[in-house]
């Protein structure tokens, strides 16, 4: 007696289910590529803040306050309109926040001082807020039936690539480019533009409905199959942003004081290091179980954290590197565990809500951290505050870990309790 084996549905043969598949796979590239944009703009300054501190005379803190400008506004625009999309659609939302965040780069590209850097960095940040839920939104839109689960990968590692090519491209164009503090950011403002265009080729996702006033009240929303999940990783996010958001705004600055001859380009490589390492991380760990995967990145922020420490006491710059590439293994694996438990069994109506307070509590652990980071360099300078950053986020692992332990011995006893 043979034994049937079961297979995936088959794909309709008819012309036009063939056409409709081929453009919802060109939405979800298209998608996938407006968030690689948007994270890549975010990461490009990283290399050029060296030579904006020697151009301008800027202090360690006037960087971190460019860096947290950005950070903070993209925070107030997901706490605002990180539900719009629902309510209006991903076309009309994604487009507007394209065409803003192209003006950003204008200004950017423009800019003549800290104060002109501040206020693009301040528009940049409220487009992308607007359109990284919206974006990230669409690809859950798109989930294929036949391929479950490569939204949520593909939410999980293309920001993280977004970052490495953007500050690698910034680094090469800071190296061989004539004007590499116009260069980049004209370059970024011609992709946005002709994003904003394709995307309003595309067939919307999205049910619009009523109550999209109401939304823009700041608030967060999750709903509650996702309520037990954030909490639970919430910690584990807070420690790998802040390593982030570290190696963003002075990870530069770390490369000078540990290697003073060093080029502007190994300033910039120290966050394409993290950012490739997060990037390798998210993929190698597609299969494994999201709470395995954010337990395993919890653990790598401790000797990540004392390499970069080793660096500063006579090691050099391949422990600076090494600390780097760990905490890049760290972050992509919390931030694709934690995507995956948060994201679990959503449905449409509350994806681009849900993910707009995964990415508030992501950006809020980035950019205060690093102003505190930067103040703290003024007065007591790089290398004390490396050291106190250095303790904090091994106390937040500590606590990372302990939250994730609680929350499988709690499941292994639900679950002990169902058994007849």
């Amino acid at each position: 007696m043979s034994t049937a084996t079961p297979r995936a549905p088959a794909r309709s043969s008819h012309p036009g289910a063939r056409t409709a598949t081929a453009h919802r796979a060109a939405s979800f590239v298209l998608d996938a590529s407006i968030l690689a944009a948007l994270l890549a703009a975010s990461s490009a300054p990283t290399p050029l803040y060296p030579h904006y501190q020697d151009v301008w005379d800027l202090s360690a803190l006037t960087v971190t306050v460019v860096f947290s400008a950005y950070s903070l506004t993209l925070l107030l625009a997901l706490l605002t309109t990180g539900a719009l999309s629902d309510h209006l659609g991903r076309r009309p939302v994604l487009a507007g926040a394209l065409l803003l965040e192209a003006a950003s780069m204008v200004l950017l590209a423009s800019a003549d001082g800290a104060g002109a850097l501040i206020t693009a960095r301040i528009l940049q940040g409220a487009a992308t807020g607007v359109a990284t839920s919206a974006a990230g939104a669409a690809l859950l839109d798109l989930q294929d039936p036949l391929r479950p689960g490569r939204s949520a990968l593909t939410n999980s590692i293309v920001p993280v690539a977004g970052m490495a090519v953007g500050v690698l491209a910034s680094t090469l164009l800071v190296h061989f480019a004539p004007a590499p503090t116009v260069t980049v950011y004209v370059l970024l403002a011609a992709l946005f533009a002709t994003q904003a265009i394709a995307v309003t080729f595309t067939a919307e996702t999205a049910r619009p409905h009523a109550g999209a006033l109401r939304s823009l009240r700041p608030h967060l929303t999750v709903p509650p199959s996702a309520r037990s999940a954030l909490p639970t990783v919430g910690t584990a996010v807070v420690a790998v942003w802040a390593l982030g958001g570290f190696y963003s705004s002075l990870g530069p600055a770390l490369v000078r004081l540990v290697a003073p001859g060093a080029s502007q380009a190994a300033g910039g490589m120290v966050f394409f290091v993290l950012t490739a390492a997060a990037t390798l991380t998210v993929w190698i760990l597609r299969r494994t179980a999201p709470r395995v995967a954010a337990a395993g990145g919890s653990l790598a922020v401790i000797p990540s954290a004392a390499l970069s420490l080793l660096g500063l006491h006579g090691a050099g710059l391949p422990a600076v590197y090494g600390g780097a590439a760990l905490a890049g293994v760290a972050f992509g694996a919390v931030s694709q565990g934690a995507l995956r438990m948060t994201l679990a069994s959503l449905d449409g109506q509350h994806r681009a809500a849900t993910l707009a307070a995964y990415y508030v509590l992501s950006y809020l652990s980035m950019s205060l951290p690093a102003i505190a980071a930067g103040a703290a360099t003024q007065h007591y300078g790089l290398r004390t505050t490396a050291h106190a950053y250095a303790i904090a986020a091994a106390l937040l692992t500590v606590a990372a870990l302990t939250a994730l332990a609680v929350s499988r011995g709690k499941a292994a006893h639900s679950a002990h309790n169902v058994l007849p």
